[in-house]
């Protein structure tokens, strides 16, 4: 099979139909072998039922319905895991993605053996105030913290070898930083193609301002277990003991300080207690200890942990 179209809905039922039949009309046009993978995640309109309508009436399309909302990562996820063809792209489903991009971008896949093509919406007919100037802050913040020099890491029209979707693994809110998740595992032929951005023609988006706040959160989490995600005592163990080596030092100090007083000049020793590097010395020990604690019990979490399940699915039409 050439292409796997994996595309993770909220509340799309107006679009489904329009959307398939565009695909498919790109599709044949191109005689490619091809999969529509329709996740639903959690919807509470008649989104399911247009997708069990359309399962019916063609092969090729295929649903996975989640028994409520868990996220667009968790949505791709299970995706991904269905996918049989040599390339896979994504899309949203509210025909804000073209599908007639996807020839090009299966072309570069193949031709230019990339792993990873992201979509750029160089023209955007969103809110400039609610989405492209945040928009632009935060992929300019992504492309400082990853090395990646993408224009738009949250595009949701991407082309990906087949390997590379086998081999990440999408959690929390990590869907916009695929590239980064790509790269991390080994998968760094990654380029960016420019891709038509098309107005919303029904609903209403069902992002908010807070994805943003999200979005930064998540880089920082991305960027440190990137780092220290296998190996968290090499961080914390690291902090924790020179923490410790100073505040032990510095307790070194004092009590060498005390003994010089008493058996050397014979004078009357100040109390340790009086002296503000005494305490400085007890907090440095102590946030040492925590921090080797916070390492060690890092290590055990990883050794021990089971995986736990991050999505319920409801129904599969595969």
């Amino acid at each position: 099979m050439n292409i796997s179209v994996v595309i993770p809905l909220l509340n799309e039922s107006e679009s489904l139909p329009e959307l398939y039949d565009w695909i498919a009309r790109v599709m044949q046009s191109n005689r490619f072998l091809y999969e529509i993978i329709f996740v639903d995640d959690g919807s509470t309109d008649d989104s399911w039922d247009i997708i069990s309508q359309l399962a019916e009436n063609h092969k090729e399309v295929k649903g996975i319905r989640f028994t409520r909302n868990f996220g667009k990562s968790q949505a791709l996820h299970a995706g991904f895991e269905q996918t049989s063809g040599e390339v896979i792209i994504t899309m949203d489903a509210d025909l804000q993605d073209s599908p007639d991009e996807i020839p090009e971008l299966y072309r570069l896949i193949k031709e230019q053996d990339l792993d990873l093509v992201s979509g750029w919406k160089k023209k955007r007919y969103d809110s400039a105030i609610r989405k492209n100037i945040p928009s632009k802050l935060f992929n300019w913040a992504a492309r400082k913290a990853s090395g990646l020099s993408l224009n738009d890491f949250n595009c949701g029209l991407k082309a990906y070898k087949s390997a590379v979707v086998k081999n990440i693994n999408v959690y929390g809110e990590m869907h916009r930083y695929i590239p980064v998740l790509a790269k991390n595992a080994g998968f760094d032929r990654i380029d960016e193609k420019v891709v038509q951005h098309q107005a919303r023609k029904y609903g209403e988006t069902k992002f908010g301002a807070n994805r943003f706040i999200n979005g930064f959160l998540d880089l920082i989490t991305i960027s440190f277990i990137s780092r220290f995600g296998k190996r968290p005592m090499h961080l914390f163990g690291l902090l924790g003991s020179l923490m410790f080596l100073v505040g032990f030092s510095l307790a070194i100090y004092l009590g060498v300080n005390k003994l010089v007083y008493v058996f050397y000049l014979e004078k009357a020793a100040p109390l340790i207690a009086d002296n503000a590097w005494f305490y400085i010395s007890l907090t440095s020990m102590l946030i040492g200890t925590q921090l080797f604690l916070a390492g060690f019990l890092g290590e055990l979490v990883l050794k021990s942990q089971e995986r736990e399940k991050r999505y319920l699915i409801e129904t599969k039409i595969l």
